[in-house]
């Protein structure tokens, strides 16, 4: 399935296909796949920011792949489609009341004291 996670640059809303970390030891930027899994020390970036990525002077860019594209959809994101209209068109039966022999007597934040009538 398709990562939903975005790039990490400001006002950036495209999908992320690269995941950028740095290397201070060696003044190095490694830009390669997009990771499993996020970690707090690292970036993820969109192919257009991937693309463009430079460093500052003196670091070295270590490009483990050529070029970033967003993934095409795949099976799985059609059938997560195909049920989200499905749900989405399905009538919903209001939840019951409260019966009509039953009053509020007391209320305390979002809690409420029901009592039956006898």
């Amino acid at each position: 399935m398709r990562s939903v996670r975005q790039c990490s640059r400001t006002a950036c809303t495209h999908a992320a296909v690269a995941t950028l970390t740095y290397v201070y030891a060696d003044s190095t930027a490694v830009l390669g796949p997009l990771a499993q899994h996020a970690e707090p020390h690292s970036y993820d970036l969109c192919a257009q920011h991937a693309e463009g990525l430079t460093a500052p002077r003196g670091w070295e860019v270590v490009r483990l792949t050529p070029a970033f594209e967003e993934p095409a959809p795949s099976a799985d994101d059609l059938s997560a489609l195909a049920e989200a209209v499905r749900e989405a068109g399905r009538v919903r039966q209001e939840p019951a009341g409260e019966p009509s022999s039953v009053t509020e007597t007391a209320r305390r934040g979002h809690l409420r004291v029901l009592r039956e009538a006898d």
